[in-house]
Order: structure tokens, then C-alpha cells, then sequence
């Protein structure tokens, strides 16, 4: 009798070992995503829920049948090539890293583990692919266009703020796009006839003498060049603005942390997007195999109550135009 009930024992014992080793199996066959993002974790909250629904569409979801390794620079872009090296070393099975200096760290980190990058600048041109169509190695992703949008965006503002004769523009001096971003914004200038004072910023420390400088020579609207630096820095930029009452810059964000208009393309589809690549190369396709996505989607943003609180009459043409408007 007790050889019985011992032999039942070892039996439910065995059985609950096996009914546990597939769910054990599961877990550690789990795939890890590396995330690598240029800021910090919370102001991309709403870009890393993008990506995840662009992962979600194919039925991966965090937690349950994938695993994600999050890594953020903060702003510190010479963090790059140490935050790269730690999630290649970790073994994740793909990696995603979202601006231009991030992407470039993780191509000298591995030649081996796929990487999606969501950038603004040429990928081209920044050495990242050798075809946007064929990208070939292990690299591919979106490219949001965030160059190019320049003269763009002044014209939107002049259109905002017809009477402003001398128009301000801030550039990052080490962003790789500055020079470009120059050439197409003076170019634009000189068909609007106005005058344009440039500015620069690459540190923090350097906004106070940016907008002192603005303020000398009595700019009445700003331009903010696209920046990853800038964007990450935004609500700042924001409020030191404000005092020149006419600003457009390149991201909803900026609109939605109280600027008074923004155009470029969509962050959150570039995100989505870049989780849509990474569920297929999850599922076996190879990176040289996958077209670098071009962004389609265009944002033109206006916030309503900034322009109230700063006294400004926005044209009528300009909000049936908007994308968005915030109330």
C-alpha cells in the first residue's frame, strides 16, 4: 500500500515537471529585443507604444511571448557606443535604435545581429546603407526625411507671421544635417525677403547666449533646425520661445509640450513601422532583404492655446490646412 502512494506521488510529481518544462522551454526560447533610445525613457513613451503595435500586429507582445532590453543615452550621444556594446554583448536576437549616432554605434558594435534604425538623416548619405532599396549587412529601418523639411517649415512660419522681417534660425552645429539644413533655409530666405539670423546650440549651456544673440537683433519668429539634441531638450526650448511669440519646430512633440506649431513626419508611424521590421526579422526575414521605409505620413500641428496665451491671430488658411489642432 505505501509503495502505491509512493508511486502515485512520484507520478503527480513527474507529471507536474513536464506539464511545467514546455511553459520553462517557452520562456527561455523567449526572443530580446534590444531598445536603444536617444533620450530618456518617459518623453518616448508614446514612440515605444508605437513600436510595439507595430510589433503587436504579427502577435508579439512584451512579457508574454518576447522580451525587451531597454537602454536610454539621455542625451549623452558619446553614451552611444558603451550602450550598444552592452546589448550586443547581452545577446539580444535584434536591435533597434532609434537616431543617426545610435544607429552608426551599433554598426561598429556587431555585423552580425540585425538592426532596425529609425533616423532622420540620409542613411546614405551618413553611411549607414548602400541602398535604400538593397540595403544589404544588417542593417535597415526608416528613414523619416526629417532633412529636407526646412524651407518647408519657414514657410509655414512666414505664412504664420507675415510681418516678421527678421526671422531667427537655431541649428545644432554638430548635427551631420546642419550644413544642409543651412544651404536650404538661406536659399528659402532669400525668395521670402526676409532676414535670417543663425544661431547655434549643441550644449545647454549655450541656449542662453543663442537667445540673447536673437533678442539683439530683434528676431521676431524662430525656426528650431531639426535636432535629435533639440528634441530631447524640447520643453526647454519651448519656453525660451515663447518670448518671440512666432515658433515652428519639427515634431508633434514640440506642439504638444506647448509650441506654437510643428510640421514634419510622424514619429509615432516611423516607431510602428520599425516594430513591423522587427516582428519580421523575428520571424526569419534578413535585414539586406528589407527596402529601407521612406516616412509618408506628415504632421502639421497647431496649438491653440499657446496662440491665445501668446495674443496671435492664427490665419484661417493655416488652421483649415492643420493636421491637428490642439484645443
Amino acid at each position: 500500500m505505501a509503495s502505491c502512494i509512493g508511486r502515485r506521488k512520484f507520478l503527480a510529481t513527474l507529471g507536474g515537471a513536464a506539464a511545467a518544462w514546455p511553459a520553462r522551454a517557452q520562456q527561455a526560447a523567449m526572443p530580446v529585443i534590444g531598445f536603444l533610445g536617444a533620450g530618456a525613457r518617459e518623453p518616448l513613451r508614446q514612440q515605444i507604444a508605437a513600436f510595439f503595435e507595430g510589433l503587436k500586429e504579427s502577435g508579439y507582445v512584451e512579457g508574454q511571448n518576447v522580451t525587451v532590453k531597454y537602454r536610454f543615452a539621455e542625451g549623452r550621444f558619446d553614451q552611444f557606443p558603451a550602450l550598444a556594446s552592452d546589448l550586443v554583448r547581452s545577446g539580444v536576437a535584434v536591435l533597434f535604435v532609434a537616431s543617426n549616432a545610435g544607429a552608426l554605434a551599433a554598426k561598429q558594435a556587431t555585423t552580425t545581429i540585425p538592426i532596425i534604425f529609425s533616423v532622420g538623416e540620409d542613411p546614405i548619405a551618413s553611411g549607414l546603407v548602400p541602398s535604400l532599396s538593397r540595403p544589404g549587412g544588417n542593417l535597415t529601418g526608416v528613414y523619416q526625411l526629417t532633412n529636407g523639411l526646412e524651407a518647408k517649415r519657414l514657410g509655414l512660419l512666414h505664412e504664420m507671421a507675415p510681418k516678421a522681417t527678421i526671422i531667427g534660425l537655431l541649428v545644432n552645429p554638430t548635427y551631420s544635417g546642419a550644413e544642409d539644413q543651412l544651404h536650404e533655409v538661406q536659399e528659402a530666405v532669400a525668395s521670402l525677403g526676409v532676414q535670417l539670423v543663425i544661431v547655434r546650440a549643441n550644449v545647454e549651456s549655450d541656449f542662453d547666449v543663442a537667445f540673447s544673440t536673437l533678442i539683439q537683433q530683434r528676431a521676431t519668429a524662430l525656426l528650431v533646425g531639426a535636432s535629435p539634441f533639440f528634441n530631447i531638450r524640447r520643453q526647454q526650448l519651448v519656453v525660451l520661445a515663447a518670448r518671440y511669440s512666432f515658433a515652428i519646430y519639427e515634431w508633434r512633440d514640440f506642439a504638444a509640450a506647448g509650441g506654437l506649431m510643428s510640421y514634419g513626419t510622424s514619429l509615432a508611424d516611423a516607431y510602428r513601422e520599425a516594430g513591423v521590421y522587427a516582428e519580421r526579422i523575428l520571424k526569419g526575414a534578413k535585414p539586406a532583404d528589407l527596402p529601407v521605409v521612406q516616412s509618408t505620413k506628415f504632421e502639421f500641428v497647431i496649438n491653440l492655446p499657446t496662440a491665445r496665451a501668446l495674443g496671435i491671430q492664427i490665419p484661417p488658411t493655416l488652421l483649415a490646412r492643420a493636421d491637428e489642432v490642439i484645443e
